[in-house]
């Protein structure tokens, strides 16, 4: 599998279409000439801890002398230390921006389980949360049976048999802003992690803030009240490359003939 290296260089050339499209919509990216700052995203930004702390995003630096965990720093003071023209957390950002309620709950959540556990201890849930955190993408769908069809690893029914239902029936929504970052160097075998949530029939009709912010509310009922990253069960591979409308050379349906990335389900034995 190909190394990753992010680029090292500013360039919205990255972040206007495909799996970015979202992004250059909604933060009006043409527009950016160099790498944001943190007061930058003030003018996005409506996020509270549970805490009820403000969200702000603080330079790294600020916190070198820091014992503190990163989670720790962001529960008790609402600062989210963030190290300058990095693509991670520029991209970690963005996502503090769309889902404010999900990312402070998962906040909360870490240090619950730190509390329990310690920091050296990981537990499942923690795993999960990471996992999520990092490489989730949260797949809206109209019809279960999307879940069912993406789970058993159906790739040529989902992505070539039923293409045309994509951004009807079913929409991705990124959430895990690792994936953002190694999409700016995509490379074959890149796969995210699946959380399908059901939404309603008109729901991509809205206009696209409206849906982040309904997919954000639910997150946060489907974490707090569901508990569906009590570990990672409920989370499912996704080739990122293989989502319509994310990568240009999936528009040739024999770019899904490649059973080394598009995998079939492993059959467990009886």
């Amino acid at each position: 599998m190909k190394r990753f290296n992010a680029p090292e260089q500013w360039s919205t050339q990255y972040l206007t279409t495909g799996a970015f499209s979202d992004l250059a919509t909604l933060f009006n990216l043409d527009k950016l000439s160099d790498w944001p700052s943190c007061q930058w995203f003030n003018q996005y930004l409506n996020a509270k801890t549970t805490q009820d702390k403000a969200i702000t995003f603080v330079e790294d630096e600020k916190f070198a002398d820091e014992t503190r965990y990163y989670e720790q720093i962001i529960f008790e003071t609402g600062q989210v230390p963030t190290r300058q023209q990095n693509w991670h957390d520029l991209f970690g950002g963005f996502i503090w921006c769309l889902f404010p309620k999900t990312k402070a709950l998962i906040n909360h959540q870490h240090i619950e389980e730190i509390k329990l556990h310690g920091l050296k201890e990981r537990s499942k849930h923690r795993n999960a949360l990471t996992l999520f955190d990092e490489c989730g993408v949260v797949l809206a769908i109209t019809e279960q049976s999307w879940q069912h069809q993406l789970r058993d690893h159906q790739w040529q029914q989902v992505f070539v048999e039923q293409r045309e239902h994509w951004g009807k029936s079913i929409r991705p929504f990124m959430f895990g802003h690792a994936n953002y970052e190694m999409l700016t160097q995509p490379y074959i075998g890149l796969t995210g992690k699946a959380l399908f949530v059901i939404v309603p029939d008109d729901i991509f009709c809205k206009d696209l803030s409206e849906q982040y912010a309904y997919l954000d509310q639910r997150l946060y009922e489907m974490i707090k009240l569901d508990d569906c990253l009590r570990d990672n069960k409920n989370l499912s591979p996704l080739p990122l490359l293989g989502v319509p409308g994310w990568w240009t050379d999936n528009e040739n349906p024999e770019f899904y003939s490649n059973t080394d990335y598009f995998r079939p389900k492993r059959r467990k034995r009886t």
